[in-house]
């Protein structure tokens, strides 16, 4: 084998000068086309995902004149911030916002600590029935949530849940709530990638299998619990139709509940003018505020939340 590799070796060297040389920008074209191929994708992707936000934002700035002007597409005319106070007031934003963190955290924090529970339970602990129990969980994730929706109605409305926020938060705290399942699957997968001496040892020290998940396997857990806590109040954020069911009073209602009232809450709020201020670029204004909570949610936490993506191999 040492006198293949040294005869490869003198191989190579024994080339002229010009051949080493064209292998070489060989080697340095197919790298560059490689990487131009992979920017090209990803400036592609960013297309796709910021050019509402750029529409969003010239549109939230226009006047009338300029949304009826067909020469005005990006730049509007001048910056009209007055939709922004309209929008602002109303939405009543600041009980809305107020509301929509509630349902958002409460359920993410919720999922993120009974999804590890449950998932720890299913990659590290044998019982009878495992395997029967997590097909069961799967089938929950295949269920969509209209399909149940009349029983849960009827439940939370005897338990006396209707205009509150227990339908959201409460199941979260028992492995379910919206794509509860999902987030049992992320923390099993990757706590079965974790070493069995770690639990092993932390048995030999005197701890409880509860203690080992808290204090052991819950801060190896990071990346799954940044991934799962983020999607959680996101997701959240988002929904709109189980807000809706149980939720039939404005003060209870969220950002995205209140987008879909947008012209008469301007009208009380403008004591009948809604119909000489309500347009493209006032629901524009109103659709900036509603996503800037998540933008700003994710633009502080992007560096941990890509290094989850990366850890855990969850692909949205």
């Amino acid at each position: 084998m040492a006198s293949i590799a040294a005869s490869s070796t003198s191989f190579i060297v024994g080339r002229p000068k010009w051949w080493r040389d064209g292998q070489i920008v060989r080697r340095r074209s197919i790298t560059f086309l490689q990487r131009a191929f992979t920017y090209i994708v990803l400036i592609d992707i960013a297309f796709v995902f910021l050019v509402p936000i750029f529409y969003i934002m010239a549109t939230s700035l226009k006047t009338s004149q300029d949304l009826t002007d067909p020469t005005i597409v990006w730049i509007p005319s001048g910056f009209f911030w007055i939709n922004y106070p309209l929008a602002f007031f109303s939405m009543a934003y600041v009980k809305s916002l107020s509301n929509s963190l509630y349902i958002s955290l409460g359920s993410a924090l919720g999922q993120t600590v009974s999804c590890a529970f449950v998932g720890y339970g299913f990659a590290r602990v044998r019982f009878p029935g495992r395997d029967a129990l997590f097909a069961l969980v799967l089938f929950t994730f295949l269920v969509p949530p209209q399909t149940i929706i009349v029983p849960l109605f009827i439940l939370y409305k005897n338990l006396g849940w209707i205009n509150t926020y227990q339908p959201f938060v409460v199941p979260s705290f028992f492995g379910h709530g919206l794509k509860g399942a999902l987030f049992v699957v992320v923390f099993r997968q990757f706590f079965k990638t974790l070493p069995w001496e770690l639990e092993e040892a932390a048995r030999i020290d005197g701890a409880s299998a509860f203690a080992t998940w808290w204090r052991i396997m819950v801060p190896l857990a990071m990346p799954a619990v940044v991934v799962v806590f983020l999607f959680s109040v996101v997701w959240h954020w988002n929904d709109f139709f189980e807000p809706f069911i149980y939720l039939n009073r404005m003060e209870y209602f969220t950002l995205p509940m209140r987008l879909s009232v947008l012209s008469p809450s301007l009208d009380t709020a403008t004591g009948g003018q809604a119909s000489d201020l309500f347009n493209e670029a006032l629901v524009m204004a109103a659709v900036f505020l509603v996503i800037l909570p998540p933008l700003s949610i994710y633009l502080f936490t992007q560096r941990f939340f890509v290094e989850s993506i990366d850890r855990t191999g969850l692909v949205e």
